[in-house]
């Protein structure tokens, strides 16, 4: 059971940091605030990039749950992105993200400049994402997890409790699970260099219709995001399917894909939700047991979406 404190009756605006030192300064502040002798505080990290939607909100409400002190980062990382005209497309709201998170409860933001961030430049040392990086994502955006971990670390370390807290300090950095290839490759990172934070996945918010919520979805017109709910609709075949236990038959899924004209899929495969490797054994005639993930991407329109699904 979490000693976090009930979430106030009217929504408070969270305070707006802009630097490490401001933001350590402020965790240290909060964490020690109504601290009880003896007794654990719990401290979350949200990282998001911005353009904050209802999904976010469910991450912040999930983490505001489970813990005393959140806080969420918007920042747009350059380093995640191959095509640099995507970069400056990418919608920066910080009023209207503050206002969300005013709503969700979060304590503070953190949003720095990209010199903060990088104060020499794009980092000479780097994280290498491996083979969990190559595929997928990875295989449609060379170097996007590369870009993503060089953030992430940072971001864990800027949210980390200070060591001077009066306080003993459990720390937990919040993911949501519609980037099911981020949220795997992140687990790696933070058990091969043994960072002192736990993940916590948060699931899929999705639309009344299905569709997942996504940033990207404003782009979308009213036909393409019509179109865009095959690809929930496929995954949801495959779940109801491994729920009973029978084969998976996908290619009665891409084919369901593969009738809407506006959708160009990408890829739509089942793999090991720890490795990412391809269940071609539970693809086929064979009844589906065990635990398994459906990763599909797809363009529809001018926008790529992704999705996912864990069966089993």
């Amino acid at each position: 059971m979490s000693n976090a404190a009930p979430l106030p009756a009217a929504a408070t605006t969270p305070r707006v940091v802009r630097t490490v030192a401001e933001l350590k300064a402020a965790i240290r502040g909060r964490l020690e605030e109504d601290a009880v002798p003896g007794a654990v505080r719990r401290l979350a990290l949200v990282p998001t990039m911005g353009a904050l939607h209802d999904g976010h909100a469910r991450l912040v409400r999930a983490a505001v749950a489970e813990n005393d002190v959140v806080v969420v980062t918007v920042f747009v990382n350059e380093l995640q992105f191959n095509d640099r005209e995507d970069f400056l497309r990418y919608p920066r709201t910080l009023e209207a993200d503050v206002d969300l998170l005013a709503g969700a409860g979060a304590d503070l933001v953190f949003a720095p400049e990209a010199d903060e961030v990088y104060p020499d430049g794009p980092p000479l040392v780097k994280l290498d994402s491996g083979r969990l990086g190559e595929k997928f994502e990875g295989e449609a955006r060379p170097g996007h997890f590369d870009g993503m971990l060089a953030v992430v670390s940072k971001l864990l370390h800027y949210g980390q409790p200070p060591l001077s807290t009066a306080v003993p300090v459990a720390y937990r950095a919040y993911f949501g699970q519609k980037d099911a290839q981020q949220l795997a490759i992140i687990r790696r990172m933070v058990a091969d260099l043994n960072y002192d934070v736990e993940i916590r996945p948060v699931p899929i918010v999705r639309s009344p219709e299905g569709l997942a919520l996504s940033s990207r979805n404003r782009f979308l017109s009213a036909e393409e995001a019509e179109a865009a709910l095959v690809l929930s609709r496929a995954l949801f075949l495959l779940k109801r399917r491994a729920d009973a236990n029978e084969p998976l038959h996908m290619e009665d899924a891409e084919a369901m894909v593969a009738s809407q004209s506006l959708v160009q899929l990408d890829y739509f495969e089942v793999v090991d939700p720890r490795t990412l490797e391809p269940l071609a054994f539970n693809c086929s005639e064979t009844p589906f047991t065990g635990e398994a993930l459906a990763l599909i991407a797809a363009r529809v329109g001018p926008v790529r979406l992704i999705d996912n699904m864990p069966l089993g």
